[in-house]
Formats: C-alpha cells, structure tokens, sequence
C-alpha cells in the first residue's frame, strides 16, 4: 500500500477541511443579521430585476424604430430574465461560499 492517498482522497479531505473551517468561522460569528439578509433579498431582486427592464426598453425601442413581424420587446425580456436569474444563481452561490 502506498504511502500517498489517492487523488479522491485528497479531494475529499480538503473538501472535509474547508466545510470544517466554515462551521468554526460560524459558529465564531453567528448567524448573520437581520439587515444583512435584507440587502442580500434586494440585491439578488435587483440583479433579475434590472437586466429585464434594460431588455424591455431594448426592445421598446427597437420594436419601434424598426418594426418587424418579431417582438424583440418580448425576445429581450426573456433575455434580460435569464441572465439576471443566473446572475442572481452566481450571487447565492458565492454568499454560501463565504459562509
């Protein structure tokens, strides 16, 4: 048997080692606070919420500037609802990194 662990086994302990810093940082700092979770609700609402109305006036403004058989308002309301869901997935995801 080797003395080295296995490629998984290293993983899995750096994995182990990581979970276990943030329980001790958590623990030191409890659980956030209140206002904190607030601007953390507005600002995930702002991240979906500005790309849609940025894609909707696009697309106002394309639709009548050149009008076409196309909707581009409703294209690019999709558009602008998609990345700011992914943006606002990216920002839950590094906040519970950090914890």
């Amino acid at each position: 048997m080797s003395d080295k662990l296995s490629r998984p086994a290293e993983n899995l302990m750096r994995q182990v080692g990581v979970r276990e810093a943030r329980m001790i940082r958590r623990q030191k700092e409890g659980l956030p606070s209140f206002w904190r979770s607030v601007a953390m609700v507005g600002a995930i609402g702002w991240s979906v919420a500005l790309p849609t109305l940025i894609g909707v006036a696009a697309g106002t403004w394309i639709d009548h500037t050149w009008p076409s058989r196309f909707s581009w308002t409703l294209m690019l309301l999709f558009a602008g609802l998609v990345l700011g869901c992914m943006d606002a997935w990216n920002r839950i995801n590094r906040e519970q990194e950090k914890r």
